[in-house]
């Protein structure tokens, strides 16, 4: 039976509020071969106590100050040993308990698996899907009109990875993924809710700085001209989605 080693990595601080919804998610699934890995930025409003609650379920935790979110991310990673890892910040869940043994039954081996998600407000309430929805076939080209699979329901063979590039400070999962699946040979579209994404966070309240450093990302992989048009695209999927639904669950 395929049953692979995943390594489940969650980047918190000073998230009290959503960070046992998002441990108890993975120390919840069915799936027995997890390596579950916490990377704090040694947080001071009582999100470590929670954390030492569950201390015994947990293989790896980083207390320390660092330099953000993929400087974080990075040090998770590098402590990984899984034969794949997935990153499930704090605030961020499974779908399901069954979501990691779906994910692997799929099928054999592949470099890359990936499914749907489902957006949930602060409070729990469920958006929907995301207005990206996963394509049904995904390449590393993809992402030309945004990021169309979300951080939380990706899962990438950690040999194909490589550290995020600190030169970004909020959208270097984009440039991540695409250099991991320009390598892949074998990408699994599950076909299922895998992953529900607390929406906010750093890149909306820095919503201009995140636009430019995604239009570089595209630039750099897709070209200057065709990023420039695939950026009219965005707009107005954006603007016709807000139309119709009067949020953009992005």
């Amino acid at each position: 039976m395929f049953k692979p080693k995943l390594s489940v990595i969650t980047i918190v601080y000073n998230n009290v509020r959503d960070i046992e919804r998002t441990m108890l998610s993975v120390l919840g699934q069915t799936y027995t071969n997890i390596e579950y890995i916490i990377v704090d930025g040694l947080s001071n409003d009582g999100t470590l106590e929670v954390i030492s609650k569950y201390r015994d379920r947990i293989s790896k935790l980083i207390s320390e100050k660092d330099k953000g979110i993929y400087d974080a991310m990075n040090k998770g990673l590098a402590i990984a040993t899984g034969d794949y890892v997935i990153f499930m910040n704090s605030g961020d869940e499974f779908y399901a308990p069954d979501t990691v043994t779906a994910v692997f039954a799929s099928a054999e081996d592949a470099d890359i698996y990936y499914g749907e998600t489902e957006m949930i407000d602060d409070s729990g309430q469920n958006l929907g899907q995301r207005r990206h929805q996963a394509p049904v076939a995904f390449t590393w080209r993809d992402f030309k009109y945004g990021m169309s699979i979300s951080h939380q329901a990706i899962y990438l063979r950690r040999s194909l990875t490589e550290p995020y590039d600190n030169r970004y400070h909020l959208s270097a999962d984009i440039d991540w993924i695409i250099r991991a699946a320009k390598k892949a040979k074998k990408i699994v579209n599950v076909n299922r809710y895998v992953a529900k994404y607390l929406v906010g966070g750093m890149s909306k309240k820095r919503h201009r700085q995140s636009l430019q450093e995604r239009f570089d990302i595209m630039k750099r992989y897709y070209g200057l001209i065709p990023t420039v048009f695939n950026h009219f695209v965005i707009a107005f999927n954006l603007g016709w989605y807000w139309l119709k639904n009067k949020r953009t669950n992005d």
